[in-house]
């Protein structure tokens, strides 16, 4: 399946002035906001490229140093302890990716301290003072470091390394809080891989490939263990929240090591997926080092050990619910070993069927009357599956199949549930005559040698109403509060595929003809069914349409495809007797072709001022299908 190429880098900088101390300093790491596009010299081929994240590069210095100097003592010498930087305007804390200097070090001006991962970027940490490094207080590999927590000590003096007591900068509190952060939940990062014992080498990491994208699944490797790669070669194809995309690569070199093997889900941003190195005598090196061969299984071993220590925590529980109570008397389990996973200790029915599918709990029910005392006339009646005749929901647990959803299935999901929790729907219906739009049609073929289908004309009869109706035209803005009038007609169209529904767009479909929108439509729904469709072809859009007239579907009412504030649902035609006037001026029973239009509308948007202009827009534009040349 051939998918979508991105081939522009995209580097950010940033800058940041701290106690009068200005400090430059270049991202290691690819930002999800900053998915800009650059042009290509050749401006009659622009293409678009994310740039790939990188671990373990360093990039142009930084000169930034933010601590605190303390003055000798009895107790200790002139030392500095340097403290979490704030190294982009939103960070709050940060993660110590990697420690380049060691203890007792010496340190020079611009020298790089230790590589920091913010909250948009891995940037390097500098010196802006010679001097030693004394003592590191928070190791390699720690999350979540607020900034102004101290990291570091230093002194001017090589004497006063040994001069430097524990107790100065908390050191040892400092080390237990960070040593219990990073045994709850270590993960794959750049410090795992890169050791001393490595030879020079890349970690490649999961980029970010749209701008909604925190994770990814790894669809397939085009590139194994130790083939050499090449500038523009394809790595790997990745499954983002949006469409499939390769993976290129910018440098050539050696795939050494695969971190994350091909069909794991759910790979966050920014977490390593694979090793390169330049020279191929290295490969043997990178793939049996212990470091790297461990990541991704302690990575592993982590998320199932994690479940298991939640469980022992929440064993015992408050609350009951009646389901899971029933089945504890009917099973006659022992309610005070089964983990409860509700809110607020309460133990659920799930609890009690995953109990009896493991195996445990015991005929001891004691615990659950004492704890849950209720009428003794409760459990006395069968219950409606036993009055039913049906197995109980124990014996049933395996008459199922679950399905995995694929990465864009569960943002439809998502994003589905979002519009009707947020959005106040707004549905107006109306039906309309078909006749002069399959006339129109015909003509168009005979007269003309133009195909086009009746989902065409629908896009050219909503943009035009769009057109005449401005107000219709426009989003709510939660920000501001206010409704956005757009200056552009986009109609996205649902287009279903294998992966989900996909909504390609006819850009500015009110000023295109007919023929023009069928040939965009044909081809943009071949590439949504192929999966080759690229973001800006199917990202934003004004208004939406839904045509379910090819199935027995006489009406609908569709979900609004947020930030857009209306989509119109579109039944398939009926033949149904009407009275119809004459050319003689006298009605007379006739069978017409209908349609059912149903609107969906953002009742912060469309009021019923706004609507029923709108809907009465279409109908005329469907009565009198030719003013659609005009």
């Amino acid at each position: 399946m051939a998918l979508s190429r991105l081939r522009h880098p995209v580097i950010l900088r940033a800058r940041r002035l701290l106690a009068a101390a200005p400090s430059t300093f270049r991202s290691l790491h690819h930002v999800p906001e900053a998915l800009n596009q650059i042009p290509d010299v050749d401006a009659t081929s622009l293409r678009t490229l994310h740039f790939r994240l990188l671990s373990g590069v360093h990039g142009m210095p930084s000169k930034l140093q933010n601590g605190v100097r303390y003055f000798s003592s009895a107790e200790a010498p002139l030392h500095t302890e340097v403290a979490m930087p704030a190294l982009s305007p939103t960070m709050t804390q940060g993660n110590i990716a990697k420690w380049i200097k060691k203890e007792g070090d010496k340190i020079e001006v611009g020298d790089i301290l230790c590589e920091i991962e913010t909250d948009k970027a891995t940037l390097e940490f500098e010196s802006l003072e010679e001097g030693f490094l004394v003592k590191i207080l928070v190791p390699e590999g720690t999350k979540d470091v607020p900034v102004g927590q101290a990291i570091a000590i230093t002194v001017e003096e090589a004497d006063d390394i040994q001069k430097v007591p524990a107790t100065v900068g908390g050191a040892s509190e400092v080390k237990n809080q960070v040593s219990s952060q990073t045994d709850a939940a270590p993960e794959a990062n750049p410090a795992n891989i890169s050791s001393s014992e490595l030879p020079p080498h890349l970690v490649l990491d999961m980029p970010a490939l749209s701008p909604t994208m925190n994770q990814g699944n790894i669809a397939k490797w085009r590139k194994k263990e130790g083939d050499k790669i090449e500038v523009g070669d394809i790595l790997c194809e990745i499954e983002t929240d949006k469409a499939t995309l390769e993976f290129e690569s910018l440098e050539e070199g050696f795939l050494a090591k695969i971190l994350a093997p091909e069909g794991s889900k759910d790979v966050a941003v920014g977490q390593p997926i694979a090793i390169t190195v330049e020279d191929e005598n290295d490969i043997e090196a990178v793939r049996t080092s212990s470091s790297g061969n461990n990541v991704v299984e302690e990575e592993k071993s982590v998320c199932h050990d994690a479940p298991a220590e939640i469980k022992t925590q929440t064993t015992g529980f408050n609350r009951i619910s009646p389901a899971a109570k029933m089945l504890i008397t009917e099973h006659g389990l022992d309610a005070s070993s089964i983990p409860a996973s509700g809110p607020r200790g309460t133990l659920l029915k799930g609890d009690v069927l995953a109990a009896l599918k493991s195996g445990k709990g015991s005929t001891n029910i004691s615990a659950i009357k004492k704890a849950t005392p209720s009428p003794p006339q409760v459990y006395q009646q069968a219950t409606p599956t036993e009055s039913l005749g049906l197995k109980s929901d124990g014996q049933q647990n395996d008459a199922y199949e679950d399905l995995p959803n694929s990465q864009i299935r569960k943002v439809i999901a998502a994003r589905l549930l979002e519009s009707k929790q947020s959005t106040p729907h707004l549905y107006l219906s109306t039906d309309v005559i078909l006749d002069p739009l399959l006339s129109f049609r015909k003509e168009l073929k005979e007269k003309y040698d133009v195909k086009v289908s009746v989902n065409d004309i629908v896009i050219k009869v909503v943009a035009t109403a769009l057109r005449n109706v401005p107000e219709a035209n426009a989003y709510w803005d939660d920000g501001k509060g206010e409704v956005v009038l757009c200056d552009y007609v986009d109609i996205s169209v649902a287009v279903a595929t294998e992966k989900g529904l996909m909504t390609p767009i006819i850009r500015n479909a009110d000023q295109k003809s007919l023929s023009s929108i069928s040939a965009e439509m044909k081809e943009l729904a071949g590439k949504a069914r192929a999966g080759k469709l690229k973001p800006n072809e199917f990202q934003g859009g004004t208004f939406s349409i839904s045509n379910l007239g090819m199935f027995p579907v006489d009406r609908f009412c569709a979900i609004i495809n947020p930030p857009q504030a209306g989509i119109i649902a579109v039944g398939r035609g009926n033949k149904v007797v009407e009275p119809v006037v004459g050319a003689d001026g006298i009605e007379k029973p006739a069978v017409v072709n209908k349609m059912s239009l149903t609107l969906s509308a953002d009742h912060r948007v469309f009021d019923g001022k706004v609507g029923g202009a709108f809907v009465s827009a279409l109908s005329s534009n469907f009565s009198d299908i030719k003013r659609l040349l005009l």
